[in-house]
């Protein structure tokens, strides 16, 4: 008789725990209470909900299962072990336990709600939409039916149909956890970003420490040009969560694309220091390798960007930054090939052209290098580098006048120091022929 009273006194306390949300303590009374008497359904139930807040959800249908096994007709028990098997991906086997109880209880709400996230999760929609409106017939006031048809009509993008959903949750429970996130990334869908960004700061009023929230705001930052300010958002989940290989992997992207490749490089490293076994971080050797190139770190860079090339060889700006590496390591051939292949998989690309042109003209091949030049700069007509690099093919060609055009040209799109010296060398080259005119008249 007192380790009956015990059972009950452990049960009550676990409660209590419960209540103060110490689920972890509250499981161990529970579990000796259940040593006492494990035939008792509901607490095997009460168990499975702690399962659930402490992230056990293998755990917690183990413990509805045992539940309805001692008690069968729980309307409850079931709904919460359905919702258990779809939030472990288990979702036929979801589907089978709310089809079940709704054949037993053809007027349960729950049923119908909850088939309309599993349909839609299953790419079902036409029947998560059936759902919907056989639910609207016996609760038109559920948020949850109208989080989930939201959650489908986002799929199959009809984001202004999901935006009214998710707004209609707000009407019926304005505090209703993720809608104003989900809003938020239906007008980021739809291109509207500064309404986004006004549901992400809503959400972010509720769950102010939330990394994964805030990641989302940081990458909505970025995207809306605001590169100093994505930046510094980055950096604040870094400092919440220093384990957040994602934020530093994006705080190293950002940087690299400001021009600050020596930061960039820490914060890539930092990506790869932090990031869990398993987590791919994809274009890290990349960005890293671009940074060791803007670092003058040629060996390294090489390194790095040889093993993004191993799993991307198909990206051309990649093969064209490999290409560089190698140009400043000397190897002008094994540059080139790079710069071929970049030209293989996207035939337009001005700099590769230009690079390609470089590597020609070093060969002693200044007719192949012009022509590589002039492409790109069919492309790309402001192309500074590539008229600088023209000039000098057509100088080699004594192409005088053509490349005095070239120069000019230059020159009128932007004047710098090596466009100028260059233009003073080619009036010494014209005088030298000049000269030599004056001394030889009669030969060419």
């Amino acid at each position: 008789m007192n380790d009956w009273f015990e059972a009950e006194q452990r049960v009550e306390r676990a409660q209590q725990l419960s209540e103060s949300h110490c689920f972890a303590e509250a499981l161990s009374e529970l579990d000796v209470a259940l040593s006492i008497n494990p035939n008792n359904a509901l607490w095997h139930a009460q168990r499975g909900y702690l399962l659930e807040e402490l992230d056990r959800a293998a755990e917690a249908v183990e413990a509805y299962q045992k539940s309805l096994q001692l008690e069968s007709g729980d309307q409850d028990v079931a709904l919460a072990l359905g919702s258990a098997l779809a939030h472990l991906g288990k979702l036929a086997q979801a589907l089978t336990v709310f089809e079940d109880l709704a054949r037993i209880y053809p007027d349960l709400e729950p049923t119908y709600c909850n088939r309309i996230m599993v349909y839609a999760e299953l790419g079902r929609h036409e029947r998560a939409e059936e759902m919907f409106y056989m639910a609207q017939g016996l609760d038109d006031a559920c948020p949850h039916c109208f989080y989930h048809m939201g959650g489908s009509l986002f799929a199959r993008e009809h984001f202004d149909k999901a935006i009214f959903c998710w707004e209609r949750v707000l009407e019926l429970e304005p505090g209703y956890i993720g809608v104003n996130r989900r809003i938020a990334q239906a007008y980021e869908a739809k291109g509207e970003l500064d309404r986004a960004r006004d549901y992400f700061l809503r959400e972010l009023r509720d769950d102010p420490g939330n990394t994964d929230l805030l990641f989302e705001l940081a990458e909505l930052t970025l995207a809306s040009g605001r590169l100093s300010a994505a930046v510094a958002k980055f950096e604040q989940i870094i400092e919440l969560d220093p384990d957040h290989a994602a934020a530093h992997f994006a705080l190293g992207s950002v940087l690299l694309q400001v021009g600050q490749p020596q930061a960039a490089l820490v914060a890539l490293e930092s990506a790869a220091a932090v990031a869990e076994p398993g987590e791919t971080l994809h274009g890290l050797d990349a960005r890293a390798g671009e940074a060791l190139l803007l670092l003058g770190q040629f060996a390294q860079a090489r390194t790095r960007l040889e093993k993004a090339f191993e799993l991307a060889p198909n990206d051309s700006r990649l093969v064209t930054l490999l290409g560089d590496a190698l140009f400043k390591l000397k190897k002008s051939e094994a540059a080139a090939d790079c710069y071929r292949k970049a030209l293989a998989i996207e035939p337009s690309s001005p700099i590769a052209h230009y690079r390609l042109g470089l590597c020609l003209l070093e060969a002693g091949r200044p007719a192949d290098a012009l022509r590589h030049n002039l492409d790109a700069l069919h492309t790309r007509t402001d192309f500074v580098e590539a008229m600088h690099a023209a000039t000098l093919a057509l100088l080699e060609l004594g192409q005088w006048r053509k490349a005095r055009i070239m120069l000019n040209r230059a020159i009128t799109v932007q004047s710098n120091p090596d466009l100028l010296a260059l233009q003073a060398r080619f009036w010494r080259f014209r005088f030298r022929r000049y000269l030599n005119r004056l001394r030889h008249p009669f030969t060419g």
